[in-house]
């Protein structure tokens, strides 16, 4: 018994550093490539670093923040039919606040927290970015803009954030919410873990049906075109839309305007809005009048000339 309380007890003493994750930290070795932009040998990246410039309506820094972001396959667990996941989906910050973001990646893969929508002049890209390859522990700082908006924060590496490692800030009240945080909003595209073998192969089947009717179709229409070829017929082609900025009518409106533009800055020199527009309905008027006198002119010139006289 006493033996394998030791046998037990030495595997677990070795196994214990094997289990372990050591994370490297990123954060002594970064090297200042300018405009905020840090990057080691080993894979980490900060980019977007900002730690003293306010940006544009912020008269001084609300506040100080520090938060630690872990990422990993573990976290996305709790999200069916998610592969990654930050361990937080949502942030919220008072504007103007100065804030720290530790970055910790716990996957032997590369992970990054990104963060959209920021102003260009001040965050090259519109972006900050905390970025470590396998496990390891970078850090970056920014400045939060003034207003309630609210931020995507996601991992741009291909798929991560479609499989789930996506999230929302909030800076103040925000603006709304992101579509498909998860845990937070409703997906765009909900997945369907319903749906029975029988039915996803009934569904199938339809889609191969249409897709062979196009098929047909298809065929249809290019042996009709093979055999008009043949036969010397010539397809009209449709005739192009006239999507030119300058149309005939637009060039004519154009010189009417600059013909009669002279005469109505006299004209109207000196009256008020209201007096042009009454001016010209009662011109308006006056031409709904006239027209009306002339098309009556002529029914009764035509009538007269139509009148038969009575025979002697």
């Amino acid at each position: 018994m006493v033996k394998l309380l030791s046998v037990g007890l030495l595997l677990v003493a070795f196994s214990a550093p094997i289990l372990a994750v050591d994370y490297e930290d990123h954060d002594g070795m970064l090297m200042d490539h300018g405009d905020g932009h840090l990057m080691d040998m080993a894979g980490g990246m900060v980019m977007g670093q900002n730690t003293s410039t306010l940006p544009g309506g912020c008269d001084s820094i609300s506040e100080t923040k520090e938060i630690t972001v872990h990422a990993g396959h573990k976290y996305a667990e709790k999200f069916p039919g998610r592969m990654y996941a930050f361990d937080t989906q949502e942030f919220n910050f008072k504007p103007c606040t100065k804030l720290t973001v530790h970055f910790i990646n716990e996957d032997h893969v590369r992970h990054q927290w990104m963060m959209h929508g920021l102003p260009k002049y001040l965050y090259p890209k519109g972006m900050f970015h905390l970025e470590a390859s396998g496990p390891a522990k970078i850090s970056g700082t920014l400045i939060l803009p003034p207003g309630d908006k609210t931020y995507l924060v996601h991992c741009d590496i291909a798929q991560h954030m479609e499989k789930g490692m996506k999230a929302q800030l909030k800076v103040g009240k925000g603006d709304g919410d992101l579509p498909s945080i998860p845990g937070v909003t409703a997906p765009v595209v909900a997945d369907d873990y319903k749906a029975t073998l029988p039915e996803l192969a009934v569904k199938a089947q339809l889609d191969a049906k249409v897709d062979e009717a196009a098929a047909i179709k298809a065929a249809a229409v290019a042996k009709q075109a093979a055999a008009d070829k043949k036969a010397g017929v010539v397809a009209q082609p449709a005739a192009p839309a006239d999507d030119s900025l300058f149309s005939g009518t637009t060039i004519i409106g154009l010189a009417i305007g600059l013909i009669i533009a002279p005469f109505l800055a006299r004209k109207f020199k000196g009256m008020s809005v209201a007096e042009v527009v009454a001016y010209c309905f009662e011109l308006l008027s006056q031409g709904i009048s006239y027209t009306v006198k002339l098309l009556s002119g002529l029914l009764s010139l035509f009538s007269k000339k139509n009148n038969v006289l009575p025979s002697k």
